[in-house]
């Protein structure tokens, strides 16, 4: 009865083991199932970029003001970021010393005055030689040039405006003893009702400037280019788009650079003279092949992606890339309309591997588009 009974057990387990193997043989001889990944179909588009580039600005007119002659201030008629118009005055200097200056010259203007007309008679009746009388009115001239000279610096004491625009910092007050040879102006008056942003590219951005903008002159390039935009200082965009208005068109040996100026409105004199800011210019790229960075992995100074073939194969293919715009790359070959390519996820991707396509829209994985461009 016991050996019956070990008989059942060893039958039921060799039952088990034939059973669990035909499983595992079956499991075996099963295809796999293709890995998963996103693709894309790749299409033209139409992208924007911004090149960067720090400015300096200031109004379209910046005048110093100086004094012509020396003197204390006597009175300042302005106040710093007072709108001024041209001729205006903006300060008066102490005159009383040159006021005693023009009185003693007008004396001596009218003692030789007096000494031509008591020659003149003279030299009609040939009593004395003409040459006297010329003496007499060349001391004449001489004083009546005096008296001028002194009279044009009483004026000179009254200093005015340039150009209608807003006064600057206020450098020196009452009292302040100021010359025509002190380095620092009075005050600036500046026209800030438009502003210049002076910026430069150097040699390999000019070029491309040139070869990249339709016109066939530098004049024709300017007029074409598009609006460009300033970034202030606290990184805001400035409301009002500029235009690139001049090139120096020469290369600045010591830097390698050419300069360039565009123009803004500037209506609610939000920006200021002497404020720094940075250009923005366009690079549009037309109907371009865009993909995604995260579609793509370097190898030996090479960029890759994946594309895959009518047999879902992976295929390791060099790209060439034009611009980069904020994890997507512009490219300049490697990749046409309609190719597909895998989107994401590959660094589990193997050449020559099959996969199972997962189609994700080509929008999707390449937004953003327009962003700032990285220097």
């Amino acid at each position: 009865m016991k050996n019956r009974h070990y008989t059942i057990l060893s039958l039921f387990l060799i039952a088990i083991t034939l059973i669990s193997c035909g499983k595992e043989a079956e499991k075996q001889s099963a295809p796999q199932q293709a890995p998963a990944f996103p693709v894309t179909v790749i299409q033209n588009k139409t992208v924007t970029a911004y090149q960067n580039f720090p400015a300096t600005i200031s109004g379209i007119v910046s005048s110093q003001v100086r004094a012509k002659v020396s003197g204390y201030i006597q009175e300042v008629l302005i106040d710093e970021g007072e709108p001024v118009k041209k001729g205006q005055v903006l300060f008066k200097l102490e005159t009383q010393s040159l006021s005693q200056d023009a009185g003693a010259a007008k004396a001596r203007v009218n003692v030789a005055q007096v000494e031509v007309e008591k020659l003149i008679p003279l030299v009609e009746k040939g009593i004395i030689s003409p040459v006297q009388l010329q003496t007499a009115k060349a001391n004449l001239a001489q004083a009546e040039a005096s008296y001028s000279a002194i009279n044009a610096n009483i004026g000179y004491a009254t200093i005015k405006s340039p150009v209608d625009g807003y006064v600057g910092a206020i450098n020196f007050r009452e009292g302040a003893l100021i010359s025509p040879s002190d380095p620092t102006p009075l005050t600036i008056v500046s026209d800030i009702s438009k502003v210049y942003a002076f910026f430069s590219l150097n040699e390999t951005q000019y070029l491309d400037f040139l070869e990249n903008t339709e016109g066939k002159n530098l004049e024709e390039k300017l007029t074409h280019y598009p609006d460009v935009n300033l970034i202030l200082a606290n990184k805001s965009v400035y409301s009002e788009k500029g235009k690139i208005q001049t090139s120096s068109g020469q290369i600045n040996q010591n830097t390698g650079t050419v300069s360039l100026r565009a123009v803004f409105n500037n209506p609610n004199r939000l920006i200021s003279n002497g404020s720094s800011g940075t250009i923005q210019i366009p690079v549009v790229y037309e109907d371009a092949i865009v993909v995604p960075q995260k579609a793509t992995y370097e190898q030996q100074g090479n960029i890759m992606l994946y594309k895959v073939g009518e047999d879902n194969k992976t295929v390791n293919t060099i790209i060439k890339v034009k611009a980069s715009i904020d994890g997507l790359y512009v490219l300049e070959s490697g990749l046409n309309a309609n190719d597909k390519i895998v989107a994401s996820g590959i660094g589990k991707v193997r050449n020559d591997m099959v996969i199972t396509p997962q189609e994700v829209p080509f929008d999707e994985v390449t937004k953003p588009i327009e962003v700032l461009f990285k220097n």
